[in-house]
């Protein structure tokens, strides 16, 4: 994971990450996908009305666990399939 790059989903209007809050009470889990085409698939199909509200971003699986602790998330969880969607939530150890 740590030498892999990721894509993932910012509000263009105020720099959030588009996340999974499996549990209301969480904060939380930053979303991931393995290809920036990937990620506007999961727009497209799932809000296709503000899709061009995010803008994709990389990330290098080294920076990931500092940005998971900078903005508090819960874990990550990447998205292997964004039509359906399937994915695969995983908490930092």
């Amino acid at each position: 994971m740590l030498s892999e790059v990721y894509y993932l989903l910012r509000s263009k209007s105020d720099g959030r990450y588009l996340t999974a809050r499996p549990n209301a009470e969480a904060s939380g889990y930053l979303l991931l996908f393995p290809e920036d085409f990937d990620a506007m698939s999961y727009l497209n199909t799932h809000a296709a009305e503000v899709a061009h509200r995010f803008a994709v971003e990389s990330i290098s699986g080294t920076q990931v666990v500092s940005l998971l602790k900078r903005w508090g998330f819960s874990g990550v969880g990447i998205v292997t399939d964004p039509l359906l969607p399937k994915v695969n939530f995983l908490q930092p150890s």
